[in-house]
């Protein structure tokens, strides 16, 4: 396998222990944000009507606030690893309609990675669209969540290319930049 790195000569390898860190890390914070975001929703409308939300709401939605904005700033930083380190290149054998449907859906994650936080604060400071927006963006993201995961489980146990291994297994330093 190769580490293909912004279109420069391939470099042998897989991820980097930081690269799988914080692959795994922001997708346990999604997988938050996604489950109990209807907190922040119900807090805000308890707000709006002069309320006051459930104790349980009001922590769960300061959490999604800050995890919101931890999933921004670590979103940044992968996109930094990711351009000075690259990724592993997809086997050679995968179809090209195959290699071009992950790389946009990665890329597709990373707009919304950055996007959705960016109109969470925005539909929170201010009035207009921006929390209408960041709400349509939960289905999208679990539709993009099951396609990766299915993509990922297709490659493990159809394939048998050891695709997944380069998210689970950091590559050796030798096979790192």
């Amino acid at each position: 396998m190769s580490y293909s790195t912004n279109n420069s000569e391939p470099v042998a390898g897989g991820y980097s222990g930081m690269q799988i860190a914080l692959h795994w890390l922001i997708a346990a914070l999604v997988a938050f944000q996604l489950i109990f975001g209807e907190s922040m929703t119900a807090s805000v409308d308890s707000m709006a009507e002069g309320g006051a939300a459930s104790p349980f709401d009001q922590n769960v939605a300061n959490l999604h606030y800050w995890f919101g904005i931890a999933i921004l700033g670590l979103v940044v930083l992968r996109l930094f690893v990711r351009l000075t380190h690259g990724a592993p290149s997809r086997p050679d054998d995968i179809p090209g309609w195959m290699s071009f449907v992950s790389r946009i859906t990665h890329w597709i994650f990373y707009a919304l990675l950055i996007a959705v936080p960016v109109t969470g604060l925005l539909g929170f400071y201010t009035d207009g669209p921006f929390g209408d927006i960041h709400a349509w963006a939960k289905p999208v993201f679990i539709g993009l969540i099951v396609l990766h995961a299915g993509a990922a489980l297709f490659h493990q146990f159809w394939l048998k290319d050891g695709l997944l291994r380069t998210m689970l297994v950091p590559a050796a330093k030798g096979e790192r930049r």
